[in-house]
């Protein structure tokens, strides 16, 4: 049977714990009482895979409805600490706000994609996993290079895209859940700090970017600064079939909880455009 979870006070206190000189932007929320109303079905920790150093990825789900999202954080695990702070409060407040998930929806939410980054917040070694490679770089795309131009890119590590694409077993993890589970309808992942949307490549993402950024104001386009993402998430996600985009928080403090409860409510009610109508062949 699922282990059914609220909350994430262990892991929401260590985040809170690992940098007690900044602003405190968790506040876990309590257990909700039990009530003899059906709540709607939620569920988590769901273990999907581990990490290098055997942590666990965990992912919350929440709705049974037939258009599926994944919001993910953390893939760059410590340097990146705010954006797994920020899909805390999103559990915390779908746990405790079931009426906010759409009818139509599932919601499901991985936390911290990097949890050996995350050992290391607020710090540029947080960055990579435990094999100092970048998760955001090791997906089988065709432009899958284990170095790349580092032009208007992050640089301040040695850091690469892995042995081979698909070679840490944090990617492997997520992409078997992805095809695996029910067609997701669209998938964020949540990153800092340069705000605004960065869809993948093709139409349906830019147009999620598009009605994303009205719901939340986050720009879009968003500031260029040169660099080519290669082996990345989103344009292996779109190459599968569902939109993607990673969403830039402001900074790597705030969590900006408001607009992003908004982006995501605003995401929960997204569909994919209808498929055009086949053109019909002129009759002989």
């Amino acid at each position: 049977m699922a282990r059914r979870l609220f909350w994430l006070p262990l892991l929401g206190l260590w985040l809170l714990a690992a940098a007690p000189s900044q602003p405190a932007f968790i506040t876990p929320t309590p257990t909700p009482s039990v009530s003899a109303t059906p709540r709607p079905y939620s569920e988590g920790p769901l273990v999907i895979g581990h990490s290098v150093e055997g942590r666990p990825l965990e992912v919350w789900r929440f709705g049974t409805g037939p258009r599926a999202y994944l919001v993910m954080a953390g893939i760059h695990g410590g340097y990146e600490v705010n954006t797994s702070q920020l899909a805390i409060e999103l559990i915390n407040h779908f746990a405790v706000n079931p009426q906010d998930i759409p009818a139509e929806a599932t919601l499901y939410i991985l936390p911290v994609f990097n949890p050996d980054g995350a050992q290391y917040p607020y710090q540029t070694r947080g960055r990579a996993n435990a094999n100092g490679v970048d998760l955001n770089r090791n997906y089988p795309n065709e432009d899958w290079t284990a170095q790349w131009p580092k032009s208007g890119c992050w640089n301040y590590l040695p850091i690469h895209g892995g042995e081979h694409a698909l070679s840490e077993p944090e990617t492997a993890a997520l992409m078997n859940f992805v095809i695996t589970h029910q067609p997701l309808t669209a998938l964020i992942s949540y990153h800092a700090a340069a705000p605004g949307f960065y869809p993948a490549l093709g139409g349906e993402s830019e147009q999620l970017s598009i009605y994303l950024a009205e719901a939340s104001g986050y720009p879009y386009p968003p500031p260029f600064t040169g660099c080519h993402m290669t082996g990345s998430l989103a344009d292996w996600s779109a190459g599968q079939g569902v939109p993607a985009i990673d969403v830039e928080l402001s900074d790597h403090y705030r969590t900006e909880f408001e607009i992003n409860l908004r982006l995501v409510q605003a995401l929960l009610l997204w569909e994919l455009p209808p498929a055009p109508n086949p053109t019909p062949s002129p009759t002989p």
